[in-house]
């Protein structure tokens, strides 16, 4: 199976007037890991088997090893496989985990104490950003906007709100979101991959990031607050899959 054109195939099977499949509309990171997924599920890949390295399964799927890198993390925060460095990926489990691993912290965790930090951060935002803070805000809405890829993306995403944590002014906030930025990376990863969360969040950025600009501490309470309830709900949605 070889994936390195999912992006657009869509496009040129529709350019042909064909009916694209819904695989080809996906990116290559997405299909590769449903294609992975579906082979754990299904138990063509039975638990403790070993996947292949990154570079055969890169060859085997036609994409670069980073999008293969990209699909296994999401593997891994699903808990279906483990990596362990210097012997290779293997799979654990053949169904969804009731958590999703994000490194040392977990979907829970995050889902319990972020509506704590970043709520009230987004209030102090509205009042007390400066020009600067502004400035950085909106450029990193416009790109993220227009990024097509998606590893990128998360990485802005989660830059987005650490930028919101420091233009609080409140350097615990700050900290505590510089702390689980990573976990927000690969949580949101995640996300996008198997709930199609992109979209949607870059919308519910912009509801944030128009109330911190009209100086609403209430209004951007409550956007961040609706921001991560559906968040809440797209994990809810994969977990009890």
């Amino acid at each position: 199976m070889n994936l390195s054109d999912s992006r657009t195939a869509g496009q040129r099977a529709q350019e042909r007037g064909a009916t694209p499949s819904p695989l080809v509309r996906l990116s290559a990171a997405e299909a590769v890991f449903n294609a992975i997924r579906a082979d754990i599920q299904g138990g063509a890949l039975s638990v403790g088997a070993k996947l292949s390295s990154e570079a055969a399964l890169a060859s085997q799927y036609g994409v670069s090893r980073s999008v293969i890198r990209e699909a296994l993390r999401s593997c891994t925060a699903l808990g279906l496989t483990v990596t362990k460095t210097g012997r290779g990926t293997f799979v654990v489990a053949d169904h969804v985990a009731n958590d999703l691993v994000l490194g040392q912290f977990s979907a829970r965790d995050l889902t319990e104490a972020r509506p704590h930090i970043e709520v009230p951060a987004a209030g102090l935002a509205a009042e007390r950003r400066t020009a600067e803070d502004l400035d950085i805000l909106r450029s990193m809405m416009a790109a993220m906007a227009a990024e097509t890829d998606p590893e990128a993306w998360v990485a802005l995403d989660s830059a987005f709100h650490a930028a919101i944590a420091r233009a609080s002014g409140n350097k615990v906030f700050e900290s505590v979101v510089a702390d689980i930025r990573d976990a927000l990376a690969h949580q949101s990863e995640t996300l996008n991959m198997v709930a199609d969360r992109q979209h949607a969040s870059d919308v519910e950025h912009r509801a944030i990031l128009e109330a911190i600009e009209a100086g609403s501490a209430a209004d951007a309470s409550a956007a961040m607050a609706g921001h991560l309830r559906a968040v809440g709900e797209a994990l809810d949605s994969i977990l009890n899959q």
